[in-house]
């Protein structure tokens, strides 16, 4: 079995893969407000302090990507907030106002006057998921795929969303929503309370698609409501 899991199958699975993380330093990565909020802990960047968000720069500093295939497994301890951005980019402060967040959250009670309801899984404030399907102190598996205008999110191989982009304008009242672009990946620690570990990140880049023949959802006054 050891030598049928590293034969060609297992290398042709692997394949086109690139590490983000290589378990012992934050190298290629840069935080914001708060960089104490992240160290390596076990192999795994470990989130815990005031907020604070690790953006992946690479090398060079100028990490970009469009369409891709990213995973990355998280453990998050009970009651805890936490995200993984894609198409977003470096701010010095502040919740990311790029791109899109994949919510971290099997858990948390009302937060101050807040109670967060989107679960893990949630292309959030896009397609919600309202049921945890991972649990606390568990390692549980992220795996996003962006094939422009697609957008796909599994948790441990389930698919709980698969959103398509609207072209044009949203209908008038519509909350305002970023467009899928390009950007990178950040790492969020949402507050002192939420403790969230994330390893093994990896990304395969995709080639440009063609164009979707999936039919488009109905871009009218009950789409505004959803994201509303």
């Amino acid at each position: 079995l050891a030598l049928l899991a590293s034969g060609p199958a297992a290398r042709a699975a692997d394949e086109g893969w690139v590490s983000l993380f290589d378990g012992k330093t934050l190298s290629g990565w840069k935080a914001s407000e708060a960089p104490g909020s992240f160290r390596v802990v076990d192999g795994a960047i470990a989130c815990d302090g005031p907020r604070s968000h690790l953006f992946y720069v690479g090398a060079d500093g100028k990490a970009v990507f469009e369409n891709f295939e990213a995973e990355v497994e998280v453990k998050a301890r009970a009651g805890a907030n936490s995200g993984f951005y894609f198409h977003t980019g470096f701010q010095e402060k502040d919740w990311p106002a790029q791109g899109f967040e994949v919510q971290v959250n099997n858990s948390q009670k009302q937060h101050g006057d807040y109670l967060e309801l989107k679960m893990t899984g949630s292309l959030y404030g896009i397609r919600n998921v309202y049921k945890a399907l991972a649990r606390d102190d568990e390692w549980f598996t992220l795996h996003v795929t962006v094939r422009k205008p697609r957008v796909e999110v599994r948790v441990n191989g389930t698919l709980v969303v698969d959103w398509v982009e609207p072209p044009g304008p949203l209908p008038e009242g519509a909350p305002t929503m970023n467009r899928l672009g390009r950007g990178t990946f950040a790492l969020q620690c949402h507050d002192p309370e939420s403790k969230v570990f994330f390893r093994n990140l990896r990304v395969k880049p995709l080639p440009t698609p063609p164009a979707v023949a999936a039919p488009m959802p109905p871009v009218d006054a009950r789409y505004a409501q959803m994201l509303a």
